[in-house]
């Protein structure tokens, strides 16, 4: 299945970029994104498993696990006025643990789960947070 990440509201500085962080290497990211951009979008391939806890999440080459529970990272950085280069100054946890049962099982169902997040923080800065729920609308399709 798929986990779609939607981003809105960036901080609309120009010579940075955001990313989805591959899992445990923090210099190997998903299609880097312009930080002065009006939306972004990533689509991750993600498998749905049930945890030796009992709960239901989601596994994947993105997908971190960490203190909290499982996440995937959207880094940012620092890039040339080409667009090369990338030198990280700050991350964000998207947190699978905010996902609402019936909203990951209609999700497995469609095969679509899809996250929006506004990526600018309250002082005009890209985010930087744990993203959980109102931060974050999911909802599947």
């Amino acid at each position: 299945m798929l986990l779609r990440i939607d981003g809105h509201d960036l901080p609309g500085m120009p010579g940075i970029r955001v990313a989805v962080q591959v899992k445990d290497k923090p210099k190997e990211l998903l299609d880097p994104q312009r930080g002065d951009a009006g939306a972004v979008a990533w689509e991750l391939p993600v498998e749905p498993f049930t945890t030796g806890d009992g709960l239901r999440t989601l596994r994947g080459r993105h997908v971190q696990t960490g203190i909290g529970g499982r996440f995937v990272y959207l880094s940012w950085g620092r890039t040339g006025e080409d667009g090369s280069g990338f030198e990280m100054f700050r991350r964000s946890k998207l947190m699978l643990s905010g996902i609402p049962e019936d909203v990951l099982a209609a999700g497995v169902e469609a095969g679509v789960l899809r996250a929006r997040v506004r990526l600018t923080d309250a002082e005009g800065q890209p985010v930087s947070a744990r993203l959980l729920p109102p931060e974050v609308e999911w909802s599947a399709g």
